[in-house]
C-alpha cells in the first residue's frame, strides 16, 4: 500500500515538472483592454486577469507556465524585434505567436507582417521551440481592404502548417467572431479587442494545439 501512495503521489500534477510556454504578440496576447501584462506592466501585470488568453489556459491547465509577453498596439517587427529576449531567452517548450493586425491598421501591406512571422518561426525553430500560430483577430471598424489584407496573412498561416511539421494553425479569430460574421467580434468592451468571454475562447481554441506540440502535452 505504501508504494502504491508513493507512486500516486509521483504521478499528481503538483509533483509534475511545469510547462513553460510563452505568449508571444500584440494587444490581443496582452489583454487589452482591461489588463496589462507583465511585460507592459511588470513584474505581474495589471488589471482584470480574466482578460487574456493566458489566464485561462493556465486555469485549465494548472502544470502550465504561460508567460504573457504581450504588449499592446506592437507591429510585427516590432515584436520580432524582441523575440530574443522575450521568447529564447525564456527557454519555453511552445510558444504562441499572433501578429499582423496592427500593421494591417497602419496601413502596410500583408508581405511585410508574413516576412517577419516567417522569420520568427525559423528563430523558434532553430532554438528547438515548437510554434503554435495563431490567426489575426476582427476588429470591428476595419474596413474591406484591411479584412481582405487580415485574411490573406491568415491564409499564409494556415498554409505554414502544411509547408512546415513545426507550425502548429489555431484559428483565433474564428475562435472570437460573431456567429455569421467573421469579420466582426462576438463581444467586445470596445469593438478592437475580445471581452473576457472573448479570451476564454480563444484558450480553449490554442488549448489544444500546445497539446499536439512535443513538449506541451502537459505530461
Amino acid at each position: 500500500m505504501i508504494i502504491i501512495a508513493l507512486l500516486l503521489a509521483l504521478l499528481s500534477p503538483m509533483t509534475q515538472p511545469r510547462i513553460r510556454i510563452v505568449a508571444m504578440g500584440d494587444s490581443t496576447t496582452a489583454g487589452t483592454p482591461a489588463f496589462k501584462s507583465p511585460r507592459e506592466a511588470p513584474p505581474d501585470g495589471r488589471g482584470e486577469q480574466t482578460s487574456q488568453y493566458a489566464y485561462w489556459l493556465m486555469q485549465a491547465h494548472p502544470q502550465w507556465e504561460v508567460l504573457n509577453q504581450g504588449i499592446n498596439a506592437q507591429r510585427s517587427d516590432q515584436i520580432a524585434a524582441r523575440f530574443d529576449d522575450d521568447v529564447i531567452a525564456k527557454r519555453p517548450a511552445v510558444v504562441v505567436i499572433i501578429a499582423g493586425v496592427n500593421d494591417v491598421y497602419q496601413g502596410r501591406p500583408a508581405a511585410t507582417v508574413t516576412t517577419q512571422l516567417a522569420a520568427m518561426y525559423k528563430r523558434a525553430h532553430d532554438a528547438g521551440i515548437r510554434v503554435v500560430a495563431g490567426s489575426i483577430i476582427p476588429y470591428n471598424s476595419a474596413t474591406p481592404d484591411q479584412d481582405a489584407r487580415m485574411h490573406e496573412i491568415n491564409d499564409w498561416i494556415r498554409a505554414q502548417q502544411r509547408a512546415d511539421p513545426g507550425v502548429i494553425f489555431v484559428d483565433t479569430r474564428a475562435a472570437v467572431a460573431a456567429p455569421g460574421e467573421p469579420d466582426k467580434l462576438a463581444s467586445s468592451p470596445d469593438g478592437l479587442h475580445p471581452d473576457a468571454a472573448g479570451y476564454h475562447r480563444m484558450a480553449d481554441a490554442i488549448a489544444p494545439a500546445i497539446q499536439q506540440a512535443p513538449g506541451g502535452h502537459g505530461r
